[in-house]
């Protein structure tokens, strides 16, 4: 792939919906960086937003526009194009978190890091950002 990718897992589409900070970092870097998610990191955004946003008191209508504002930006990748590594995929993180296996796939699949605030990427083979440190990749 040509220039910077990155491939952003649930919690960051989350944040992004939620805060301020991390959506402010993806919109600003759409210039220098392509963002991509596993269809399924939307899907456990969707599911689990409605409940996070009532527990904070945030209007979940508007919250949930911001996420699919989001999807104008961050590029879902349908399973289709991932799953073929599901097996390494599945070797590299099974022993931390199994059902984070699409979005390391959609990384090794793309040569790119991985955006998350989830430990279980840490060793698999695959960069791993945080959002602390995001800023200077997106530079």
């Amino acid at each position: 792939m040509n220039g910077k990718a990155i491939v952003l897992d649930a919690n960051i589409l989350i944040r992004a919906v939620m805060g301020k900070r991390v959506r402010e970092l993806i919109f600003g870097g759409v210039t220098t960086v392509k963002f991509f998610a596993p269809d399924v990191a939307y899907a456990d955004a969707r599911k689990y937003l409605p409940a996070l946003l009532i527990k904070r008191g945030i209007d979940s209508s508007a919250a949930m526009l911001v996420l699919d504002q989001l999807e104008g930006v961050v590029q879902s990748i349908n399973a289709e194009l991932y799953e073929g590594i599901q097996q390494q995929a599945l070797q590299r993180i099974a022993v931390r978190d199994a059902d984070d296996w699409p979005v390391l796939a959609c990384a090794m699949t793309l040569g790119c890091p991985v955006w998350t605030e989830d430990s279980d990427f840490f060793g698999t083979g695959v960069a791993t950002w945080t959002s602390d440190r995001i800023a200077l990749y997106l530079e």
